[in-house]
């Protein structure tokens, strides 16, 4: 059974010594039943996965020291998730699920329709650190903090294509997939020229008329639709970000 890992803040080297907080010494002492001698992966976003010994654990902390580098460090493609917050076990799937799903970094983004009233950014990092850890990943996304729909659009880069899951059209009665109907299918989105890129996922209830309007207007904005069905929010992350991972991410053969 492979060791278990922990992301960690502290710099990996040869004989580095690593602290451990309280949380973590009880998830290894009292959960895992580990003691000094003990194995354990670690890595910090940065330098990669290091094979670690632990060398004492107690109720307040613990202590590892690094011994040898067992994976380079990498990342992911530059893939950002901009997703209206929904309720709150839903907004905690959606983090865990785009974490698994090798999403770079995700941002809240308040649109009219939200329901979501408050956005805790410290706990949805902690369960992007601990899908991390459970998932391979030598890195932990960042989780920014949430603003406006205009305000992400202001403050977006220029040089990253967003994704946008419109769903409404603009006849309800047209042909989806047509050119007033719902957007067109998101697997013949052009993707392919973008090096970074960013998926919107709205609220429940949609996009106000205003908002896609808005959305529309921006130059690198790619209008899709996620298929003939009415998706729940949390649904449409994940159906996105696998269609854009095997498209346009690294899901695909590398060779």
């Amino acid at each position: 059974m492979p060791a278990p890992r922990l992301f960690v803040d502290a710099p990996l080297a040869p004989a580095a010594p690593i602290a451990l907080d309280a949380d973590q010494a009880g998830y290894l002492g009292r959960v895992l039943r580990l003691g000094a001698g003990d194995s354990v992966r670690a890595f910090n976003g940065a330098d990669g996965e290091w094979r670690a010994r632990l060398v004492e654990v107690g109720k307040r902390g613990a202590r590892l020291e690094a011994e040898a580098q067992t994976r380079p460090q990498s990342l992911p493609p530059d893939l950002e998730l901009w997703f209206a917050p929904v309720k709150r076990q839903a907004t905690d799937w959606i983090v865990e699920k785009a974490t698994e799903l090798g999403v770079r970094t995700l941002r809240p983004v308040l649109t009219k329709r939200t329901i979501a009233e408050t956005v805790r950014v410290d706990r949805l990092a902690l369960i992007a650190r601990e899908a991390a850890e459970q998932t391979e990943r030598l890195d932990v996304p960042a989780i920014a903090p949430p603003v406006s729909l205009a305000q992400a659009l202001d403050g977006g880069d220029a040089a990253r294509g967003l994704v946008f899951a419109d769903e409404a059209g603009d006849d309800p009665d047209a042909v989806w997939g047509g050119p007033t109907g719902r957007a067109a299918p998101i697997a013949d989105a052009p993707l392919a020229p973008w090096a970074k890129l960013a998926v919107l996922i709205g609220p429940e209830g949609g996009f106000d008329p205003t908002e896609r309007r808005l959305l529309r207007a921006r130059p690198g904005v790619i209008p899709v639709s996620l298929g003939p069905r009415i998706l729940r929010a949390e649904t449409a992350v994940c159906a996105a970000l696998t269609v854009v991972q095997a498209m346009w991410g690294d899901w695909r053969a590398s060779g």
